[in-house]
């Protein structure tokens, strides 16, 4: 995809944007303790290598660019990815905003890094210019089949939800395109993968910045609503629980509000008011096997009507 939020050139490097940086560094290490002793220092090494090539370069919010490839890092330490996802994530942007060679990656960080950061390149490049549900998918596809590494497509998705947390930074001019984007390729590859609270998390984003003015009008109606409706879920979810037990099922049961961009789908597709909206909550019931799982689909037809 074209390049969302290219760095700005500055002469100046201050110690206060030196410290900023090594703070997000210092809250990346704190998320590593997954990995070995080893594995974080090269984690650092990618740092330090990183920092120097972005020296001088600034996000359209004035900070030290560096700071981005830490975010897209801790999201990726977040989901738990390999050293070797968390330094192409510190690299991502170093082969095509700082000069950077392929075979200057393959030297110092070994060819398995230098792979991942070209594949994110090469991805950075591609175009995507239709709104046909039909053409997004395929889209999608080549996407995921130009990635033959799945970490790529992860460090990606990682990269996209921090530039999409920050897109109020960007120009008004870029929103529209950007979030469009985001909608029909990244978020429904975030749920292929079932990374669902990112998907979720870059629904609304990019609903946020298409429909400024119909999020911020949900968003306080559905404010609203919560109260109203928060001690009606919690005995809802009490009484799906208590028949389960009483069933002999074993269940986990995940409560959660739906997204504003799901809201409003269903309100623009069936034509409905906020008040006409009866599933603002949904739950999932996990059990351990198919056979439970059309038991429990029969408790739950006795207590609420198909």
């Amino acid at each position: 995809m074209s390049v969302m939020l290219s760095p700005v050139v500055s002469n100046k490097s201050t110690p206060a944007a030196a410290n900023a940086a090594a703070a997000s560094f210092a809250a990346l290490t704190a998320k590593l303790d997954y990995l070995s002793a080893a594995d974080i220092e090269n984690v650092r090494r990618a740092y330090r290598f990183a920092d120097e090539a972005h020296l001088g370069q600034l996000r359209n919010s004035g900070e030290p660019y560096i700071t981005h490839p830490i975010a897209v890092a801790q999201q990726c330490a977040e989901w738990k990815l390999d050293a070797q996802a968390l330094m192409a994530a510190l690299l991502h942007d170093a082969i095509e905003d700082c000069g950077v060679t392929k075979p200057e990656l393959i030297e110092r960080f070994g060819a398995p890094v230098a792979e991942l950061v070209d594949g994110l390149t090469k991805l950075e490049k591609l175009e995507f210019n239709t709104r046909e549900e039909n053409q997004a998918e395929s889209f999608r596809k080549m996407l995921l089949a130009m990635a033959r590494d799945v970490r790529v497509i992860l460090v990606k998705l990682a990269d996209r939800t921090h530039n999409m947390r920050t897109l109020g930074d960007a120009p008004h001019t870029k929103w529209t395109r950007i979030s469009r984007e985001t909608l029909d390729i990244y978020a429904p590859i975030a749920h292929r993968l079932g990374l669902n609270t990112t998907y979720r998390e870059l629904q609304d984003l990019s609903f946020r910045h298409l429909h400024p003015w119909r999020y911020a009008t949900l968003a306080k109606a559905l404010l609203r609503a919560r109260g109203r409706r928060r001690d009606v879920i919690k005995r809802v979810q009490s009484e799906v629980e208590s028949a389960f037990v009483n069933a002999h099922i074993p269940v986990h049961i995940y409560g959660r509000e739906k997204t504003l961009y799901s809201i409003y789908r269903k309100m623009d597709e069936k034509h409905l008011s906020f008040a006409q909206v009866t599933d603002l909550y949904g739950f999932r019931i996990i059990v351990q096997d198919l056979t439970t799982c059309y038991t429990a689909v029969g408790v739950l037809h006795q207590m609420y009507k198909p």
